[in-house]
């Protein structure tokens, strides 16, 4: 039976497996913060409407029938008990207000990325290949303020204006990325948490690192970017392993 005789009178179902899948593999790889965080994807033609986890939910428990439909041009969708709490809500609402291209947002405090948030120098240099697939593509937030009400996400916004940059590092917070698709936004996610793994342990080792000169960086960002399909293989992949265990990620 395929995923979309589950549910045929639930809109957005693909959509809606994609989200749990994403979830339910972000908890595995303990990129997760207890019951906090919280991905978004956009439904409509301006964005503004996007499904988001429940408020509370762990994500190794989020199913794609728990998403829920959050309005960013309506404050009543902060009502009910499922409702994403008043942070969730501006900051993932003022990014699809304001950011047309950000169709998906996933924000995680996963630890590699939030160490490199509270760093002086918070982008991700070029150090590996994974690194180099966020070349110029990156910006970072240099005003935390607390927590991310209304106006946090409209500040946050502003600084995704770019198509360009896709991965916002908030400093002293976390990461925020997006993308077109839930596939794209989720390998984007993956990676990022990799290469800054891979560049706090190179700053462990106390050795000078040896980063990628900016016309290697620049071609490698490039060579990715373009990768045919590697994003949708990958969730797709993660998918297959998630069936295969009889997970109801897709109930």
């Amino acid at each position: 039976m395929s995923v979309t005789q589950l549910h045929p009178n639930m809109e957005h179902w693909e959509e809606r497996v994609d989200l749990a899948a994403a979830f339910r593999w972000t908890a595995r790889l303990g990129m997760h913060e207890a019951v906090a965080n919280h991905f978004s994807l956009s439904i409509n033609d301006d964005g503004t409407k996007f499904l988001m986890n429940p408020n509370q939910v762990h994500f190794s428990r989020v199913r794609a029938s728990d998403m829920i439909v959050v309005d960013a041009n309506d404050p009543s969708s902060l009502e009910g008990p499922d409702a994403p709490d008043i942070t969730a809500w501006g900051l993932h609402g003022g990014i699809h207000r304001n950011v047309r291209h950000a169709c998906c947002c996933m924000h995680v405090h996963s630890i590699h990325a939030t160490v490199l948030a509270c760093l002086k120098k918070k982008l991700l240099p070029p150090l590996d290949q994974n690194a180099a697939m966020f070349y110029e593509r990156q910006v970072a937030d240099d005003h935390y303020g607390g927590l991310a009400f209304e106006e946090e996400g409209e500040r946050c916004a502003q600084l995704l204006a770019d198509p360009k940059h896709f991965i916002m590092v908030m400093g002293n917070h976390g990461i925020m990325v997006i993308g077109e698709t839930v596939a794209q936004t989720f390998n984007r996610m993956y990676y990022f948490e990799r290469a800054c793994e891979v560049y706090i342990r190179a700053l462990q080792t106390g050795q000078e690192i040896d980063i990628l000169s900016h016309e290697v960086a620049s071609k490698t960002a490039d060579e990715l970017e373009t990768y045919p399909e590697q994003d949708v293989r990958h969730l797709g992949e993660l998918k297959a392993i998630l069936d295969s265990e009889g997970s109801d990620y897709a109930a």
